[in-house]
């Protein structure tokens, strides 16, 4: 099941038990998130908070919070659906049979009719603000108790590349510093910095539109780390299998979600910042206080009566948590397609995504490990990765402790750990000096002569199937 917004979502997880309505009084400063983590930690359901302190706006929090919910928003039964769709994008060969081929061609022309169709008239339009502008009317979070701040958390902010014109959607924080501003903290990798910088040297103002809610696949759609000049909502459209309606911002150039709750616009100057932070951030610690740019606000449009998205991260397993693995199990056919020895990949949650990878290999070639181990460094936000641990195809890269098994048991550290220095995410504290540090490749796979391994390698220990078999027979026998 698709879903055109957010409030159809909202009904859907209500009717399936997956939704609770909080009517008692709660403060948006810590008190949402201590309920929200001690939710999440247990894997619990979506929460509306209907009456928020100093805001008569509704929240709605961890709506993205389990494999379940994270499923359904994307309009699937279980991730391995989607990854399947674009498997068939990625794998139109001669082998395929003619109805193998009718249904990739019918996906290619999804793909062709998912760009944004423009609409005159939208529900986040039917209330316009220019006047008597103030962020503090919507129930925005301070989270952790170090935070420097509220922060709008869950915002899609829309930029457009001012040499070619195309635009970009994806989710950076906002730290409200006043009524009419905010932090604007997109890091110097992103898209949205991209277009800033671009902006910015030819001394021109950077329009941004903000949107707050939307249709899940929308609301997903920017945090996917797409190449850059990939329009999200025309993924968006694809994933959903129909367009995002859009619709003319008021004041700037842009084009938005029709069907969102609230849309903040305005500018970004160029080389004005200031002080932001520190914020609990995903990896569960806060990242410090930096100097980035300041979004000024100039118009509101909202429907009548919006619901305010919101997301709280933090030690993980959160709600961002379940965003992140349904990327891996989209891109993952991606992956496999320019590194195609590769079987399965898992970014375990403690590694918060970009600190670990377990990966898979089908070996057939010497030091096979080491290539696929380079290979990964060179993909797009891949080469954050701090730590990648290799494994044989036979090993369930989602079984740690059989990762866990086989590293500790097959690594020579002075011959199978690759180190080197390079580009680290951002919010790594790990590292001597920001954004450059050490990475390790870890080749824990069966190692081979052709390899330098002169030794006989011994044998996994197996029960035979025959005795097996017996066994299984026989269990109720035995009076256990």
């Amino acid at each position: 099941m698709i879903f055109d917004d957010i409030r159809e979502f909202i009904s859907h997880l209500e009717d399936s038990g997956q939704l609770v309505r909080i009517k008692e009084e709660v403060d948006p400063v810590l008190e949402i998130t201590e309920i929200t983590d001690r939710v999440s930690k247990n894997h619990g359901p979506a929460l509306l908070f209907e009456n928020v302190k100093g805001s008569g706006i509704p929240l709605l929090i961890n709506t993205f919070g389990s494999y379940d919910r994270m499923s359904q928003a994307l309009g699937v039964q279980q991730f391995s659906d989607i990854t399947e769709r674009f498997s068939s994008l990625l794998k139109m060969d001669l082998e395929k049979t003619f109805g193998q081929k009718i249904d990739v061609l019918l996906e290619v022309y999804k793909l062709t009719k998912a760009k944004p169709k423009v609409v005159q008239k939208a529900p986040c339009q039917e209330i316009v603000k220019t006047d008597d502008l103030s962020l503090f009317d919507y129930p925005v979070l301070k989270c952790w108790p170090e935070d420097g701040g509220r922060f709008i958390t869950l915002p899609l902010v829309i930029t457009k590349n001012p040499e070619t014109g195309r635009q970009n959607m994806g989710m950076y924080r906002l730290q409200v510093f006043d009524e009419k501003t905010t932090g604007m903290h997109w890091h110097t990798h992103h898209d949205g910095a991209v277009n800033y910088r671009k902006a910015a040297d030819g001394k021109e103002k950077l329009e941004v539109a903000v949107a707050l809610g939307g249709d899940p696949i929308t609301i997903y759609s920017a945090t996917a780390p797409l190449p850059y000049e990939i329009d999200e909502l025309l993924f968006a459209g694809f994933l959903r299998g129909k367009p995002v309606e859009v619709v003319k911002a008021k004041t700037v150039d842009l084009l938005v979600p029709a069907r969102a709750e609230v849309i903040l616009e305005g500018y970004v100057e160029p080389g004005e910042t200031r002080r932001e932070g520190p914020f609990g951030d995903h990896t569960g610690y806060y990242s410090l206080a930096d100097d980035y740019p300041v979004f000024h606000l100039t118009c509101i449009t909202q429907r009548k009566d919006p619901v305010y998205p919101a997301t709280v991260v933090g030690k993980p397993p959160m709600e961002d948590c379940y965003l992140g693995k349904a990327t891996e199990r989209i891109f993952l056919p991606f992956i496999k397609a320019v590194i195609p020895e590769i079987v399965d990949v898992n970014l375990p949650l403690e590694g918060v995504f970009h600190n670990c990878a377990l990966i898979s290999i089908d070996k057939t070639l010497p030091h096979q490990a080491r290539k696929v181990i380079s290979a990964v460094w060179g993909l797009g936000q891949m080469m954050f990765t701090k730590f990648i641990v290799i494994v044989d195809k036979d090993v369930d890269v989602y079984n740690p402790s059989e990762v866990a098994w086989r590293a500790f048991n097959n690594v020579d550290a002075r011959r199978d750990i690759l180190i080197t220095e390079g580009p680290v995410d951002v919010l790594d504290h790990s590292s001597d000096t920001p954004k450059v540090g050490a990475k390790m490749g870890i080749d824990a796979t069966r190692k081979w002569a052709d390899e330098g391994y002169e030794r006989e390698w011994p044998a996994d220990i197996e029960m035979s199937e025959e005795v097996k078999q017996r066994v299984d027979r026989r269990w109720s026998e035995y009076g256990l």
